[in-house]
């Protein structure tokens, strides 16, 4: 176990120790300070194998303080994605590594999000209404929102920043430039949000439709669905005479039937349907737009060559802290990713310009 393992540890105990200080709800509250207790009982047994004084390591890293920082700033719901994704690349890690040395897979390898619903299921004080709450936070975040919110940022600088550097090539940074990049911020800030806005709303679309189906069929046919269910607890190992008296229960309630007949036969959670289609366009919208305002900036102060140099600084610095950011959730060296950003950035940058350059030579 490397130290860098052996400090995602650590940072798990210590980000899991924030959440159930900032839980409201003691029953789950209850359930992240266990959390903590298992992965501080996980960095205490690697350091013992390793030979590692455990109290000269057992500190966060700045990782976990930025993200119990965002946590304190916009929500904990943030801080739980992460560490949940944190946690599904960690046991993926562990089950490859099995597989290349032939090492049997025992299944608890699972990622710690099964761990939280098992702690959950024996906790007799922990209601459903509360392990709902539990994964609707975890859904709310389940596609990251501190990835959207990089990756956002990073597309608007990327294609911005050539866009400008293109025209600055052809213009020698002089004519148009401004105008090429707020449009270029606009045009690309406008197709995300309205991509957005499509994606959330077809899906919600699609999803109300086959929920209509699915009521229809209740309606018309309560027997099959009845068997429908019955076979779908069979299928999940349910003994054959349990999973129909289960069935039975269920159909007795035609909402809770048909509740539980879209997310287990459709696999749809009618709490997902709620999102804001607009909320989703607009989130985009800003995003894109504060990456794809930085290579602009300097070329609403200044023209010329001392433009373009300031532009290319600014969008250095802005590359680099995009890549910083992305180790929020991959766990990567900070340094690495932040320059790997900004040389992939500057390539692309240098591209566009080249391109500009020969063009406006052409003209």
């Amino acid at each position: 176990m490397s130290n860098k393992n052996l400090q995602t540890e650590i940072d798990a105990s210590y980000l899991y120790g924030k959440l159930a200080e900032n839980e409201d709800d003691e029953s789950i509250a209850n359930v992240f300070r266990q959390m903590s207790t298992i992965e501080k009982s996980h960095a205490v047994a690697f350091a013992k194998k390793e030979n590692i004084e455990l109290e000269s390591v057992m500190r966060a890293s700045w990782r976990a303080k930025t993200l119990n920082m965002i946590g304190r700033l916009f929500g904990y719901e943030y801080v739980l994605g992460a560490l949940m994704d944190t946690e599904k690349s960690i046991a993926s890690a562990i089950i490859s590594t099995k597989k290349k040395q032939s090492l049997e897979i025992s299944g608890t390898e699972g990622n710690h999000v099964k761990i939280l619903q098992s702690i959950l299921d024996n906790q007799d004080p922990v209601s459903s209404t509360q392990i709902s709450k539990l994964e609707t936070k975890h859904r709310s975040v389940g596609g990251n929102a501190i990835r959207a919110a990089v990756l956002g940022g990073n597309d608007g600088l990327v294609s911005n920043f050539s866009l400008v550097m293109g025209i600055a090539g052809a213009t020698s940074g002089n004519q148009g430039v401004l105008l090429a990049g707020i449009a270029g911020m606009l045009a690309g800030a406008l197709s995300m949000s309205l991509g957005e806005w499509i994606s959330v709303k077809s899906s919600q679309e699609l999803y109300e439709n086959q929920m209509q189906l699915e009521m229809e069929e209740l309606e018309t046919n309560p027997e099959g669905e009845q068997l429908e269910l019955a076979l779908i607890y069979m299928a999940k190992g349910i003994p054959e005479e349990q999973a129909y008296q289960m069935a039975v229960e269920i159909m007795k309630d035609k909402d809770k039937a048909h509740e539980v007949l879209v997310k287990e036969e459709l696999g749809i959670n009618a709490e997902e349907l709620k999102g804001s289609a607009m909320e989703a366009a607009i989130y985009s919208f800003f995003l894109f737009s504060i990456g794809a305002v930085i290579p602009v900036l300097p070329f609403m102060f200044t023209t010329g060559l001392k433009a373009v140099f300031i532009s290319i600084g600014m969008s250095a610095i802005g590359l680099f802290l995009i890549g910083a950011a992305i180790t929020l959730f991959t766990g990567k060296n900070v340094w690495y990713s932040g320059f790997r950003q900004v040389v992939f950035g500057l390539a692309a940058a240098a591209i566009t310009y080249g391109i500009g350059s020969l063009i406006g030579a052409s003209l």
